[in-house]
């Protein structure tokens, strides 16, 4: 039964956390949060982490109920790796600036024209354009997966060009890039990130490779949202600017609560025209509210599903092994 509400009430925190918490018990459900969400959802999921290892945690536990606090693409590979579990996410809404500015059909057609390459395609995108592509890629698995490609084989690389502009120059290879973006870390200012810098001369700049080459250049470590954690946590500086969706910073105050993380800058310093606002739709009512009805569901058909698995299968035989040390997690462990 629901928490009882007065005319207008809205719930606490702590009558939704309670609510939750029964709820997914009596659903048999496992809680997935993104680095990315609110720090509220953070602390209260089984598991927080990047998208296709919350995935195969995932895959791993007996639920029956798979409540993925990310955005669309995210929930999207739960499902085609839990085929048998019930998919759901807070907000259908929540969807990514490259999985839409990637349609299928287009991507289709894109592929066409360069039929001698091998599309290497960013987990960032959806099912459907999945179904299209050779190899899935991650930000943590591309430069291992790419060393493995014969250099003379051309490479197709979708649908992040800064993440492809990145692997090139780090990888010396030539690739055909779809020209898509994160609009998140293409908010950043690189003049208010070296007036930063010039403020905190100590401080290491941590950047995803989503960020364009004008900030990755300023850049001390790059790489995946779990990377940066794993950096920051282990170097030895107290204070650090973080060039990615500060939803992460959570995480590393929770591990390294006598260390200063800094987001890095927006376009005039101050704007919060860095945090993505497709994370920020799933709510506590939501996650409440999607455990509860369980709907929205996530709905692939079983071609579709298979298809998009095929290129999910390749990418997991040619990525290096999971590593044992993984940064911590918050919340419960089935």
């Amino acid at each position: 039964m629901s928490i009882p509400l007065t005319a207008n009430a809205r719930p606490t925190d702590a009558e939704l956390l309670e609510e939750i918490n029964r709820l997914r018990v009596e659903k048999n459900a496992v809680i997935l949060a993104h680095y990315y969400q609110d720090g509220r959802i953070q602390d209260l999921a089984d598991f927080v982490g990047d998208s296709l290892d919350l995935s195969r945690k995932a895959a791993s536990t007996d639920a029956d109920v798979i409540v993925f606090c990310g955005v669309r693409f995210m929930a999207e590979v739960a499902k085609i790796l839990s085929p048998d579990k019930t998919v759901v996410l807070p907000d259908m809404n929540a969807g990514c600036s490259l999985e839409d500015g990637c349609p299928p059909d287009e991507f289709a057609a894109f592929r066409a024209k360069y039929p001698d390459h091998i599309s290497l395609t960013y987990i960032n995108c959806s099912a459907a354009v999945k179904t299209h592509s050779d190899i899935i890629i991650t930000s943590s698995n591309a430069r291992h997966i790419i060393d493995q490609i014969p250099r003379d084989q051309p490479i197709l690389l979708a649908p992040d060009q800064h993440l492809g502009g990145y692997l090139a120059r780090e990888t010396g290879r030539e690739m055909v890039l779809w020209p898509g973006s994160c609009i998140v870390h293409e908010q950043f200012s690189e003049k208010e990130l070296i007036k930063l810098k010039a403020e905190y001369p100590n401080a290491p700049v941590a950047a995803h490779p989503e960020c364009p080459v004008h900030i990755l250049n300023h850049a001390d470590h790059v790489g995946s949202t779990s990377s940066i954690l794993k950096f920051v946590l282990e170097d030895e500086a107290d204070t650090f600017i973080i060039a990615t969706e500060p939803g992460i910073i959570h995480q590393m105050q929770k591990s390294s609560p006598e260390k200063t993380f800094i987001g890095a800058p927006g376009m005039d310093g101050e704007c919060n025209c860095n945090q993505c606002p497709f994370m920020a739709l799933n709510t506590l009512e939501k996650l409440r509210d999607c455990l509860r009805d369980l709907t929205p569901t996530i709905e692939i058909s079983e071609e579709e599903r298979l298809a998009a698995k095929a290129p999910l299968d390749r990418m997991l035989e040619m990525s290096p092994p999971i590593a044992q040390n993984r940064p911590p997690t918050s919340g419960r462990a089935y």
